[in-house]
């Protein structure tokens, strides 16, 4: 059985935020997080050259609704992947 900690340090470096979004790849399933809650989830659809821009397709359990969405950096989100 392995060590409490070990399995809560891998969880939280799997879970880090992504500051430089051009490393995210499409179709990489990722977290939107704002204010510490996460707003949306699901599958990078495209990113911007300059990496400030990504669509999302809505994916996973629990979403309800189908379809895209655009998130910016400067409106204050953060990505993390899931």
């Amino acid at each position: 059985m392995k060590a409490r900690g070990a399995v809560l340090s891998r969880r939280n470096a799997h879970s880090a935020t992504v500051s430089d979004w051009k490393t995210l790849k499409v179709g990489e399933r990722v977290e939107v997080v704002k204010y510490a809650h996460v707003i949306a989830a699901g599958l990078i659809e495209e990113i911007s050259s300059s990496g400030n821009v990504v669509w999302l397709e809505h994916s996973g359990p629990g979403v309800t609704e189908e379809g895209k969405e655009l998130f910016m950096k400067s409106d204050g989100v953060t990505l993390r992947r899931a």
